[in-house]
């Protein structure tokens, strides 16, 4: 008995070796990824399944750009648990609403469609009057960032539209957060545990339709299930991601500012980054999988 003990620790301890190398080997290709970047850069990266961490200046402040809307999400839904509001509400657009020429914002005052749409267009595509829209109707953004407070998301805060935050927004613009937790936040709704079980789960459904998916999400087969959201603005390009990878979910994020590379191309730095960082974390979580981006996917960005 006492060998077959000691056999067992000691194979566990080999493991063990074995496993914290290659999350050192991991920590340092990310850092080499990182350290080229022109800006400011962090990633929190972990395996919801075996709690492998990788956190690279994972709790500095980083703007959120359209990632805010995660959190708006959590604050909207909370008024619907509440029953505050009804997730099939109709609703009348007004052209008062109106912010950019996305989707939402090139409906015709008077035009109607349910809270749910706007919802979905808010994750899906990223509309900005659908957002600002979802954010009102959640109270604004001093309801929302309570939200975060009391789940203990201490640190993700909406500054725009939100009174005592206007030297926030100058400084991070429509929201600020860390990687972590982003990162974080994203797993809370997968655990069920943003809202309530069943709110948790038509917000993470809302997340796996991701229409932006040329960066980190191209690094992953199109058959494997991802939640994310992205956000870009000149500065600053980022990106959260869960992946239901085959040997276990990860969740990462990755986030950038004061980048020098503004311009709008697939080529730009903080795009290439998203890809190379996405690619590099389904290698190391996934080292027997073959598959690799089809030939000419560049083409479709």
């Amino acid at each position: 008995m006492k060998k077959a003990i000691l056999l067992s620790l000691f194979l566990l301890g080999g493991f063990g070796t074995a496993w914290a190398q290659k999350t050192a080997i991991l920590e340092r290709d990310l850092r080499a990824l990182l350290g080229a970047f022109r800006g400011d850069v962090g990633l929190y990266v972990r395996n919801l399944r075996t709690g492998e961490t990788v956190a690279i200046n994972a709790d500095t402040l980083f703007p959120t750009a359209s990632t805010i809307k995660i959190p708006i999400q959590c604050g909207l839904f909370d008024k619907i648990h509440r029953g505050e509001l009804k997730y099939s509400a109709e609703l009348v657009y007004k052209d008062s609403l109106h912010y950019d020429d996305g989707i939402v914002g090139q409906l015709k005052d008077g035009a109607r469609l349910p809270l749910s749409q706007v919802v979905m267009l808010m994750e899906t595509t990223s509309d900005n009057t659908a957002s600002l829209w979802c954010q009102a109707m959640a109270g604004g953004g001093a309801a929302i960032n309570a939200w975060l407070d009391a789940n203990g998301f201490a640190q993700t805060r909406v500054n725009s539209r939100t009174p005592g935050r206007a030297a926030f927004q100058k400084q991070y613009g429509w929201g600020q957060t860390t990687p972590r937790e982003l990162a974080e936040l994203l797993a809370y709704i997968r655990a069920g545990r943003a809202v309530s079980p069943d709110a948790s789960d038509r917000m993470y459904r809302n997340l796996c339709r991701q229409y932006w998916d040329g960066d980190g999400l191209s690094q992953v087969p199109p058959e494997v299930k991802v939640a994310s959201k992205n956000g870009a603005v000149n500065r600053s390009r980022s990106e959260v991601v869960l992946v239901h990878a085959p040997h276990g979910e990860y969740v990462y994020c990755l986030m950038t500012k004061n980048a020098q590379d503004e311009s709008w191309e697939r080529t730009n730095e903080g795009f290439a980054l998203l890809r190379a960082v996405g690619a590099r974390l389904w290698k190391h979580f996934e080292p027997k999988s073959n598959w690799k981006p089809v030939a000419g996917y560049e083409k479709w960005w």
